[in-house]
């Protein structure tokens, strides 16, 4: 089969899209009948799909300092989602809801992707994203595993950490991960948030509202529910 040179939006990008969306109805509809034999064989096959397509990066055919480390978010949302799946832990469920909802989908409706369908990094980037995408949409409405304030606290913590940490990486060996150190050579969201490093205090305050606001319908108290007064 000829590789097509990969376009936003051409062919293989909206039928990546289109399977992402199937997914995302089938889980609506389905995932509330599902068994918890059913959550940990997901979890399972995340696992059993990243982990070998993490380990072919670091062999010679494969290997690239500025691509291969697993030190993009989208490598601990795959773990987080295996983790939530698998434990029913209310962290690591919304830390998958999250960074899957707004990263991850940012990532998806602005690929950082060259290799041309059907190259293994082609698969590996679509199926990494669609199964945190599709595990974000389970664990919340299939699983009913909801954020709280203590868990989107934490999740911020988390993420910062990451951030600081990467960048700093980044600084020492002269690599780009998470584009924090420089925006991605096509377009993205960045490119409405200025010049680095302003885009990165930007982008920070934004997904901490973001978050919030996916976070704020499932701690709301019920309208009926009894006045306590202390």
């Amino acid at each position: 089969m000829l590789a097509s040179p990969f376009v936003a939006y051409g062919p293989s990008h909206l039928a990546a899209i289109a399977v992402l969306a199937a997914g995302i109805v089938a889980f609506l509809a389905f995932g509330r009948w599902t068994r918890r034999r059913f959550d940990r064989a997901f979890a399972i096959g995340i696992v059993a799909v990243a982990v070998p397509m993490q380990m072919l990066q670091f062999t010679p055919a494969e290997w690239n300092l500025q691509t291969s480390l697993p030190l993009q978010l989208c490598d601990w949302g795959w773990l987080a989602a295996a983790i939530a799946l698998w434990t029913r832990s209310r962290l690591a469920a919304t830390l998958t809801y999250l960074w899957g909802l707004t990263l991850t989908t940012q990532a998806i409706a602005t690929p950082a992707l060259t290799t041309p369908y059907p190259g293994l990094r082609w698969w590996m980037f679509w199926a990494l994203h669609l199964l945190i995408v599709w595990a974000a949409v389970h664990v919340i409405w299939g699983m009913k595993v909801h954020p709280t304030w203590t868990t989107y606290w934490q999740a911020v913590l988390i993420t910062l950490a990451w951030l600081f940490a990467t960048f700093r990486f980044n600084v020492i060996v002269g690599t780009n991960y998470g584009y924090l150190n420089g925006k991605p050579p096509q377009g993205s969201a960045l490119d409405l948030l200025g010049e680095w490093p302003g885009y990165l205090l930007a982008e920070v305050l934004i997904v901490m509202a973001g978050w919030a606001l996916l976070t704020w319908p499932w701690t709301r108290k019920p309208a009926d529910a009894p006045l306590v007064l202390d």
